[in-house]
């Protein structure tokens, strides 16, 4: 095999190995929202609000694991135990309360930035 042969075959090897880092970069970050956001929510009963912290890269909501997805955004918090589904397209926050007589629902907005 020939200097150049093997030179063309080097340089097509470490430009499909470029290819493959920049594809896998641009696919992580085609999940949305990279970084850190406050995000401002509110009751739509009382009209209360409040803010969360999301962490896309950390994958946490106010420092607690969160599943996020291109949909929704969703977590449990350690404090209160509480469930949290936030719709990613609508805002909407769906907040469920456990208990031993069936548990309750609350229903919440954020105005989410993407």
């Amino acid at each position: 095999m020939g200097f150049s042969v093997m030179a063309r075959i080097l340089a097509s090897v470490f430009v499909g190995g470029t290819l493959a880092v920049c594809l896998a970069t641009a696919a992580a970050n085609a999940e949305g929202g990279r970084g850190t956001t406050a995000v401002t929510c509110t009751n739509v009963s009382s009209g209360a609000s409040w803010q969360i912290k999301i962490d896309y890269d950390r994958r946490t909501v106010d420092s607690n694991p969160a599943n996020i997805s291109d949909s929704e955004i969703s977590w449990r918090d350690a404090n209160d135990g509480w469930y949290y589904k936030l719709d990613r397209k609508s805002g909407n926050l769906t907040v469920t309360l456990a208990s031993a007589t069936g548990g309750n629902f609350l229903y919440d907005h954020c105005k989410l930035e993407n």
